[in-house]
């Protein structure tokens, strides 16, 4: 039997939004509303892994499950990784979703279309894209595209390649990729032993290691981009797509 765990890393440093995880969203800490969607999801254990106390203690509060972890990881796969080990060293979970802190209005299908290609053989990795129908977005650098070949299964690509840049070229739909992923467990623990890659540096995009180690990365095409958490104005919306106590 496939068991998952999700796990969100969450961390105070941001920039643009400081202490963003306990940005207040009708009286709980965002990173709390984040929480509460994976559980909606019921995909499995969720667990917040932080390197604040007051993230610890804002989930524990809601009756949530947090771990501590170091301050210094690079970055929120290595974060998950650490975590996962703490709580999980008996390797129960095959599956490890790292679900972003900054999703308040999450759908919680989302994560369950997110898991959904590694219940089938194939892919090391699952992501998630939606089509754009934004014009501007196309040529937004902030936002990423992934290009693929589409699969059998309907609403299926295996991705070739992540971008900042307006591709692929010529007549069709382009892909707004989704930052949420869904690792087999020895996937992720070969990514993170991986040097970044040279693509990865020059697009500024994780997901590129692994394709250039040659790990297969599917991707389950849905119907909505979630509202990411990145600025004050995207508080203000986060918070008005919110009903309280939802």
């Amino acid at each position: 039997m496939t068991r998952s765990i999700i796990l969100i890393p969450a961390r105070l440093k941001a920039t643009r939004l400081p202490d963003k995880p306990l940005a207040d969203i009708h009286g709980e800490a965002m990173i709390v509303h984040v929480w509460r969607r994976a559980m909606d999801a019921e995909c499995g254990r969720v667990v917040v892994a932080t390197d604040s106390e007051p993230i610890l203690t804002a989930i524990r509060s809601a009756g949530g499950e947090a771990v501590m972890t170091r301050p210094d990881h690079a970055s929120g796969s290595d974060r998950i990784f650490e975590a996962l080990n703490r709580v999980d060293p008996e390797g129960e979970a095959d599956i490890v979703v790292n679900l972003q802190g900054d999703l308040p209005t999450l759908d919680p299908a989302l994560v369950r279309a997110c898991i959904a290609p590694l219940k089938e053989r194939g892919p090391d990795i699952a992501t998630l894209a939606a089509e754009i129908t934004n014009e501007d977005e196309r040529h937004n650098p902030n936002v990423v595209k992934v290009v693929g070949s589409a699969l059998t299964t309907p609403g299926r690509l295996r991705a070739l390649y992540f971008t900042r840049a307006t591709a692929p070229h010529g007549n069709g739909p382009l892909y707004h990729h989704i930052g949420i992923y869904a690792y087999r467990r020895a996937a992720l623990e070969r990514f993170v032993s991986l040097k970044p890659s040279g693509l990865e540096q020059r697009e500024k995009l994780e997901q590129l290691r692994a394709l250039e180690d040659g790990m297969r990365i599917d991707v389950s095409i849905v119907d909505t981009v979630p509202l990411g958490v990145d600025t004050p104005a995207d508080l203000d919306r986060a918070r008005q797509l919110i009903k309280p106590n939802s």
